[in-house]
């Protein structure tokens, strides 16, 4: 029996332990230490209130909504990161999240004038620039097409760049929460494409969106034609408003500014337009205070969303579940290590699923708890062989002017009291 194989019986061995241990007691386990309490218990015992009359009708709430004791379970700002919340950003609460699929009434949120209101019988989608037939779409000729269902990941460029002179926010949902994972239902980008035929000139696209701020990106041609996705559609549903209902476009793995709301326009270009987004926004601003733009790729992350400071350890000494979320631009989770001590030793943790190109993968480690301090720390691997980086691996590369594209790995410190705080360990 080899050191992992001991580990995961000697697990499994305590978790029976510790629940035979309960019923044998006739006990129940209540309160941040597992106290365990003699004699019945009276939600075993006692008829409850809920099980005394009749509950809600089907037709009580026609759209289903979340109970209300989930009602924590929502997204947030912070006030003071941005002048107003017109132009802003929301954090999705990914530490209270299980799986990878990111529910639509939590996934965050950046505009950059607000979010626009439009009727599907209003939109219109125009393809123009270096193609054979300039074409102008409905929302009903866009459903005609051949649709696909394709999971993604979106995570703004900025994501966890508040991060990059140290440790700050003090909680998962606030540090890595810009990010969202879908279920997209739409057209290749590349089907219509070669509806209006694109010419041989035509190397890059510029897309715009139809809110007051214009919000527009070019993107080269060979992405264009690859992966790119016009949705309509998101978890099964309509898009939200948040999320540029009626039609948004997908670019996998790319930066989240890329992925248009309220998709408008797509111009064929010779070259990129060089917009306000891609010049003033959207660099990485390297030591020598130079400007890196066309860093599209977000690259191989992982952060644990369990034990961390929003979500501390209640249940006292015992099993304990360490889980978290992994992703890459690049293509697919393989591998995702996980340290109790700050990076001096490794644990593979297990995937729930194999990991999927440019999707979040769930990762999870079963250990046996007994009130120690850890330094928890998660490190992606993706099938590129790229392996996620420490800080100081990263600022070697980039110093600590930019804002965007942080990847570097997040370190929890859990107390001896089961609660965690953020900290760097680079």
């Amino acid at each position: 029996m080899d050191e992992k194989e001991r580990e995961s019986s000697g697990l499994a061995m305590g978790r029976r332990g510790f629940l035979r241990a309960g019923a044998a007691a006739g006990a129940l386990v209540t309160g941040a230490g597992a106290a365990r309490a003699e004699g019945p218990d009276p939600l075993i015992t006692e008829v409850q209130p809920w099980a005394t009359g009749f509950g809600d009708g089907v037709d009580a709430t026609p759209y289903g909504l979340p109970i209300q004791y989930e009602s924590d379970v929502v997204r947030r700002n912070v006030g003071w990161l941005t002048a107003d919340v017109i132009s802003s950003i929301n954090f999705t609460p990914i530490h209270a999240l299980e799986g990878t699929i990111t529910p639509q009434g939590c996934a965050f949120e950046r505009h950059h004038s607000g979010a626009i209101e439009m009727r599907k019988e209003d939109y219109r989608l125009m393809i123009h620039g270096l193609v054979d037939r300039p074409l102008v779409f409905t929302y009903e000729d866009l459903e005609r097409f051949p649709r696909v269902n394709q999971t993604y990941f979106l995570e703004c460029a900025a994501n966890s760049g508040m991060e990059w002179a140290g440790a700050q926010l003090n909680g998962v949902q606030f540090t890595q929460g810009m990010i969202h994972n879908m279920e997209y239902t739409g057209v290749t980008l590349r089907t219509l494409l070669e509806e209006a035929g694109v010419q041989t000139a035509g190397k890059w696209i510029y897309v715009e969106g139809a809110d007051a701020s214009s919000n527009g990106r070019s993107i080269p041609i060979e992405k264009a034609l690859d992966d790119c996705l016009i949705a309509f559609k998101a978890n099964g549903e309509a898009l939200r408003k948040e999320h540029g209902y009626p039609v948004r476009l997908c670019v996998p793995g790319w930066e989240g500014n890329m992925w248009v709301k309220w998709l408008r326009r797509i111009e064929v270009t010779e070259g990129p337009v060089e917009s306000r987004e891609e010049t003033s926004k959207y660099t990485d601003t390297l030591e020598d205070g130079t400007s890196r733009k066309w860093t599209w790729v977000m690259d191989a992350k992982s952060v644990i969303t369990s034990p961390s400071p929003q979500m501390p350890i209640k249940h006292g000494n015992g099993p304990l579940v360490i889980t978290g979320l992994a992703w890459s631009g690049r293509g697919a989770i393989t591998k995702v290590d996980v340290s109790l001590d700050g990076g001096k030793n490794w644990k593979e943790a297990r995937l729930a699923n194999p990991g999927q190109p440019m999707a979040l993968t769930r990762f999870y480690l079963d250990i046996n708890w007994q009130g120690e301090e850890m330094l928890l720390q998660a490190r992606a691997t993706d099938d590129t062989g790229y392996v996620q980086p420490t800080k100081d691996q990263l600022r070697a590369i980039r110093g600590e002017n930019s804002v965007y594209h942080n990847n570097a790995i997040q370190t929890w410190w859990v107390k001896s009291n089961g609660e965690a705080e953020n900290v760097e360990v680079s």
